[in-house]
């Protein structure tokens, strides 16, 4: 079993935000899948149960805010006894430019809070990350308001695009390895078509 965990902040203020993209990815995973979300006892965390090919697997959202979800995620692994090398997390990068995507096998958590908290809790950083772009603000010191801030008009073409690769993305990872899910996802940005 492997699980895929979305990042962002819960509740209706932020639902839309740049820093809940992590959630957006997941949330279309699952209706992709066509599933729904319930509350899941003991982890603060939504989750969803689906199949991707012959492979079962909990796509989860925490309910905690993003600095605090490392004991979210250790929890679902160890209730699930899932290994941390079988864990997904998906999260926003402010590095990126928006329509990119980059998904890596471990690595640091270069800045972002929620993978912080994710490391700190593991004792670890070798777990995959897919990190979606949502662009960097131009002034350095907007960065926290840029993040909870929603997209233009003219990026939601692009957001959307951008969420249907991530969704082919995270299911290359599930089906195959990460090496060749990499080679495919990491190369080529996403446009509005």
């Amino acid at each position: 079993m492997k699980l895929i965990v979305g990042l962002g902040n819960p509740g209706l203020r932020y639902s839309n935000t740049r820093h809940n993209v992590g959630f957006m990815v997941v949330k279309a995973l699952a209706k992709k899948s066509g599933r729904g979300f319930k509350k899941e006892p003991d982890t603060l965390a939504l989750a969803s149960t689906v199949e991707i090919g012959t492979n079962r697997l909990i796509l989860a959202l925490p309910l905690t805010y993003m600095n605090l979800c490392g004991n979210c995620v250790k929890a679902l692994l160890k209730k699930h006894k899932i290994a941390v090398k079988d864990l997904l997390v998906v999260c926003d990068d402010i590095d990126l430019e928006l329509g990119r995507i980059k998904i890596r096998a471990q690595g640091s958590a270069a800045g972002h809070n929620g993978l912080k908290s994710i490391i700190a809790a593991l004792s670890t950083d070798e777990f995959a990350r897919l990190r979606v772009g949502i662009s960097r603000p131009q002034q350095r010191h907007e960065v926290a308001d840029f993040v909870l801030s929603g997209f233009s008009s003219k990026e939601k073409p692009v957001l959307k695009n951008i969420l249907a690769r991530a969704v082919d993305c995270a299911q290359s990872w599930v089906l195959g390895s990460i090496t060749e899910t990499m080679n495919i996802f990491n190369k080529t940005r996403c446009e509005n078509e």
